[in-house]
């Protein structure tokens, strides 16, 4: 047995495993704070095919810069709000791979399910533009259907 449960013998030995048990736990906190910061410094950028535009998201999909071409006025606004719109979704379809990264230096083997679990929420959220939409999980149909939130 591990951990707290292990804790037969002698009073000193169950303060080593308690103390041991609490260095991995402070150990294991060290590594997710640096995987916060170090994720928390990521930017991801896409340029527009056109060079039209260039948009910069951070590793939870916000923006923190959009830069326009010198032919960007050229274009009409729709067409503009398109091109941003897309060249976005193509700066935030990096972030799991990123992150992904990050989480690999960071943790190495430890907590798989953690790291799977996380990153599968950056692909849902953030998913390829280029790949198909998912199909809706049986049950799901009404809500596929109807966008309305009544």
């Amino acid at each position: 047995m591990t951990g707290v449960m292990a804790m037969s013998g002698s009073p000193d030995e169950a303060r080593a495993h308690l103390d041991q048990w609490a260095a991995g736990l402070t150990a294991k906190a060290e590594k997710y704070e640096s995987v916060a910061r170090r994720t928390g410094d990521l930017r991801l950028s896409a340029t527009s095919v056109s060079d039209l535009v260039t948009v910069t998201v951070r590793a939870d999909g916000s923006v923190t810069g959009l830069e326009f071409g010198p032919k960007a006025r050229t274009v009409p606004m729709p067409e503009l709000a398109t091109l941003i719109l897309d060249t976005m979704r193509r700066a935030q379809a990096g972030i799991a791979g990123r992150v992904g990264e990050v989480l690999a230096d960071e943790l190495g083997d430890d907590d798989p399910q953690t790291r799977e679990l996380m990153l599968a929420d950056l692909r849902g959220r953030f998913p390829d533009p280029g790949a198909e939409p998912p199909e809706p999980e049986s049950g799901d149909e009404d809500a596929a259907q109807d966008d309305e939130p009544w």
